[in-house]
């Protein structure tokens, strides 16, 4: 680590020796791994699996700190939905509005066909696309009520044509957050349960009494949620095993220093264990960005949560050029890249690994968090991979076509017959073998 690491944020250059081993560290990251958290969701997810709604009702008084007797005073109406949303400020519903509406346009582009085509022999294959029957959103609650992740989980529900979506929201304390509630109206949601934690992911996998069982569950929360999003994954589908919220961004040295600070402040602020990581191949741009984060830090509402992370997770990386900071971006694939460059569509075919790419100076990660129309639910981690972020495909399903004509059957029939018996399979030989017509 170079000797210009400061109390905020290290400083790293990849010429230093040891810079691999920094960046290995800095990175590492496991979200999931606590074996006692495991062994209370494996708990709070039996009991709910043996005794339903009496479960989601004992464990979300406990947690929440609510008396409630029954699953009914956790269900929130329709009408209540669209009362908090009239009841927004005129600036809010219209803010709000705007971004489903961006969102909505954005992922229509997304919905993909089911199609065929048909072989000389009259053989027909294809594919059918069809929308999952039943989704349920998970939205966090309390402290961090966030009405943007029910836009981008419930939206791409509806535009793919589930026909049910549910949403859970927790509510510690029996506060309810009316632009949570506003953003599940205008995104069309069926049914929303003010429960959260292991128990609202429990509820959602293996269905209650009152609350039906879905068949993906999407939407981040904490480490209770994560865990039991892994260990119900196989009963229902999951979107993924989130980490924290990330950032890098790449500056060719012409951008202004403060607006870079912010940029990297505006992951910073999630918590503690998010990350912010700043590329440039210009030293001097090194020094003027951490000036501005040192003076613009304690401007922040959220500056002691913002400082940890950079303490604990962020790092300012001095590189040679842009090749080695498009090695550093795929090497990262971070869940939010900003490059801040002035031709970014030069880099783009170098980019390969990224979960959402922001060009230009102008562009900052938070106009994709909130409105831009992208999906802002994006892989975490280094999962960038082989991971995509959350879109209309992650809410329907494929079936494979196949409609053999006599001819076509015959044909593949003998194809089949070969491929099977070298398999010592005679039952499927023999089975394609009673089409084969000559």
């Amino acid at each position: 680590m170079s000797d210009k690491s400061t109390a905020t944020i290290a400083r790293l250059s990849t010429v230093d020796g040891a810079f691999h081993q920094h960046l290995d560290a800095l990175l590492d990251w496991e979200g999931v791994s606590d074996k006692a958290v495991q062994a209370r969701v494996e708990e709070i997810l039996a009991d709910v699996k043996r005794r339903g709604d009496s479960a989601v009702v004992e464990a979300t008084n406990r947690f929440d700190r609510l008396s409630v007797e029954s699953m009914e005073q956790l269900c929130l109406s329709p009408e209540q939905l669209k009362k908090a949303f009239d009841g927004l400020p005129a600036e809010q519903r219209n803010a709000l509005s705007a971004a489903a509406e961006r969102i909505k346009r954005y992922h229509e582009r997304q919905k993909p066909s089911s199609w065929q085509y048909e072989e000389a022999d009259g053989t027909v294959l294809g594919q059918k696309v069809t929308p999952l029957d039943r989704a349920g959103i998970y939205v966090p609650g309390g402290k961090a009520a966030y009405p943007s992740s029910v836009l981008m989980n419930a939206i791409p529900a509806h535009v793919a044509g589930v026909r049910e979506i549910v949403m859970v929201v927790p509510t510690p304390d029996g506060v309810l957050n009316d632009l949570v509630l506003a953003a599940a109206h205008l995104a069309g949601v069926d049914y929303v349960f003010t429960i959260g934690g292991a128990q609202a992911i429990a509820a959602l996998a293996y269905g209650t009494e009152s609350i039906p069982r879905v068949d993906k569950i999407v939407g981040p929360g904490n480490i209770y949620v994560a865990t039991a999003k892994r260990a119900v994954f196989g009963q229902v589908g999951i979107d993924m095993i989130a980490g924290p919220s990330e950032i890098m961004v790449v500056s060719d040295g012409q951008t202004d220093p403060d607006w870079l600070a912010m940029d990297l402040f505006s992951q910073a602020e999630h918590d503690e264990d998010a990350q912010a990581i700043f590329v440039s191949w210009k030293a001097d741009h090194l020094d003027a960005v951490e000036a501005s984060i040192e003076r613009l830090l304690p401007t922040l509402e959220r500056e002691d949560i913002a400082r940890a992370s950079l303490q604990r997770r962020g790092a300012l990386i001095l590189c040679q050029d842009q090749a080695e900071a498009i090695e550093l971006i795929n090497r990262i694939a971070p869940e939010h890249l900003e490059l801040s460059v002035e031709t970014p569509g030069d880099w783009l075919d170098d980019v390969r690994h990224a979960g959402a790419i922001f060009m230009g100076r102008h562009t900052s990660e938070a106009l994709g968090d909130y409105c831009a129309g992208p999906n802002h639910v994006l892989p975490t981690s280094g999962t960038a991979r082989f991971s995509s972020p959350l879109g209309v495909y992650d809410f329907q399903k494929r079936s494979s076509i196949i409609h053999c004509s006599p001819d076509g059957a015959s044909e593949l029939g003998k194809i089949a017959s070969v491929l099977a018996r070298g398999e010592s399979l005679t039952a499927h030989a023999r089975s394609a073998e009673y089409r084969i017509n000559d």
